[in-house]
């Protein structure tokens, strides 16, 4: 749950994402997290096993249902609040990209005529729920990626995403199969066709479907950099590959403990 588009630094300015990428790209060395990256990504579409999906379709189901109804009277409270507080609808939704099923079909890293990383086969677009937490014309000048204590946030909407509130609506998401509890987090196909040419393996995230938490969203944070969201592919594929029991425990309690002190709150 930690994970989302609006990010936190020390400033308040809110900026464009490609703004920031020509600095990002400069003067960038190799290091060793470089060379684990390449280790979780090889072969990882030969990792994935499609016959886990129907195990983990029915656990998600079988927890994201009795957590709506449970959660029904305190969602009610937050809608009011929300109502009360700001000019707006009570949920936001927006285009995420999911998982990618036509991966046999994928040439990750090929390169076009110019030498980029051509796109292939991104994921499956979908439509995610959230509770608003921001003023309905805060992205009135295209996607962005906040910073510091952002000015487009509510009073409501800031506690909403210290507690993590906010991200509860996705829970419908995960009874439609466009997510699952656990896994990478979604990405907007703005940012998407950006990330896929400046970070090596990024589209391999798609390789299973998004999650409401994850290993790089209790680890990793907010994406405030094109280097942080390096470091998130790093989390994500390291997952990927490594998705046992311990894992899922891992990142239950991270998260838990992550609602409780609202580490990562903007």
């Amino acid at each position: 749950m930690a994970d989302r588009t609006p990010v936190t630094t020390s400033t308040t300015e809110v900026i464009p994402l490609v703004s920031m990428l020509p600095a990002r790209r400069e003067g960038r060395q190799e290091s060793p997290r470089d060379a684990e990256l390449e280790q979780f990504a090889a072969d990882l579409e030969a990792v994935v096993d499609n016959r886990r999906e129907i195990l983990r379709r029915a656990v998600d189901v079988a927890l994201a249902t009795p957590a709506l109804i449970v959660l029904a009277p305190a969602l009610l409270l937050v809608a009011a609040g929300i109502k009360l507080d700001s000019r707006g609808p009570v949920f936001y939704t927006q285009d995420r990209v999911g998982i990618n099923r036509r991966r046999s079909e994928r040439r990750d890293g090929t390169r076009g005529s110019h030498g980029r990383r051509r796109i292939i086969n991104a994921g499956r677009p979908f439509r995610i729920y959230k509770f608003r937490t921001m003023r309905i014309d805060a992205e009135a000048a295209g996607p962005q990626w906040a910073r510091g204590d952002d000015p487009r946030i509510t009073r409501c909407g800031r506690f909403l995403r210290k507690t993590r509130l906010d991200e509860v609506p996705q829970f419908i998401n995960v009874l439609r199969g466009d997510m699952t509890l656990i896994g990478p987090r979604p990405e907007r196909p703005f940012f998407v066709n950006i990330l896929q040419q400046e970070i090596p393996h990024y589209s391999k995230r798609l390789l299973v479907k998004p999650g409401i938490t994850g290993l790089a969203q209790v680890n990793n944070g907010y994406d405030d950099s094109i280097e942080s969201v390096r470091k998130k592919v790093h989390w994500d594929l390291r997952y990927i590959r490594r998705q046992d029991a311990r894992t899922h425990l891992q990142i239950i309690a991270k998260t838990v403990r992550t609602i409780l002190t609202g580490e990562g709150a903007c």
